[in-house]
């Protein structure tokens, strides 16, 4: 059987300008509302956030969430109230498992704009302790495979309590991969790397289940077939993110 892919363009996601943050927003997120795009299987946020220098999000709590960051530019400096302080630069992946309660600061770190992804994800299980993880994947690990980024402790994925499995790859130009599938359900995203674009998506163009992607836009994936096909139909490499939902 085949999936049903239902495409999120990127010009229907929630979009703000606050200066010193642009972001953009899959599901309803602060004055962002849609009934339509509430979550997908465990998945509650994807926020595609660029973080002006020397500004952030200040110190705020957080409770009953698995909360990632994945950095695409920049740098982002990451302190929270169980004593973590951290540098996040471009290949990292932070997972704050916020169960009863943490307070955390993310801000722009350096003289330069931080591009990263923020994914807020239901977690199973309610009143777990707090957790703090971080993962590097290199470019060269993520390049035309889908690199796992949960799951496995130690250098590996980082443990996530939520029945999510978060992939990503970097898909050069012409090339194609196949993802097994666990779960009934799969989002897709393309990483708007290209910059930044308020408009409809341009730039690294993909196929996914043979439905076009481009820079920006995600994908809701009904799946059927127990995999999902990414294909790289464009001129230049596209960074996929692709999730794996019970």
């Amino acid at each position: 059987m085949a999936n049903k892919v239902v495409l999120r363009p990127t010009q229907e996601r929630g979009h703000a300008d606050h200066g010193w943050l642009k972001t953009f927003h899959t599901f309803s997120f602060a004055s962002f509302q849609d009934w339509q795009h509430e979550k997908f299987g465990s998945l509650r946020v994807i926020n595609e956030d660029r973080v002006a220098p020397k500004t952030g999000f200040g110190t705020h709590p957080h409770r009953e969430f698995e909360i990632f960051s994945y950095i695409v530019n920049g740098e982002l400096e990451h302190k929270d109230s169980m004593g973590n302080v951290e540098i996040l630069k471009r290949g990292d992946l932070q997972m704050t498992s916020a169960g009863t309660g943490i307070a955390h600061s993310e801000k722009a770190h350096g003289g330069k704009e931080v591009h990263f992804l923020q994914i807020w994800a239901l977690p199973s299980a309610s009143r777990l302790p707090p957790k703090y993880f971080t993962r590097h994947f290199s470019d060269q690990e993520k390049t035309d495979t889908f690199g796992v980024t949960d799951e496995r402790a130690a250098s590996g994925p980082a443990p996530v309590h939520s029945p999510v499995t978060v992939y990503a790859t970097l898909l050069s130009a012409g090339k194609s991969l196949a993802q097994e599938m666990k779960g009934t359900k799969g989002y897709a995203h393309v990483v708007m790397t290209s910059g930044y674009n308020e408009s409809a998506s341009q730039g690294a163009t993909v196929k996914v289940d043979g439905q076009t992607l481009r820079e920006g836009d995600g994908a809701y994936i009904h799946v059927e077939a127990g995999k999902v096909d990414v294909e790289n139909t464009g001129d230049r490499t596209a960074e996929v993110i692709l999730f794996d939902l019970e």
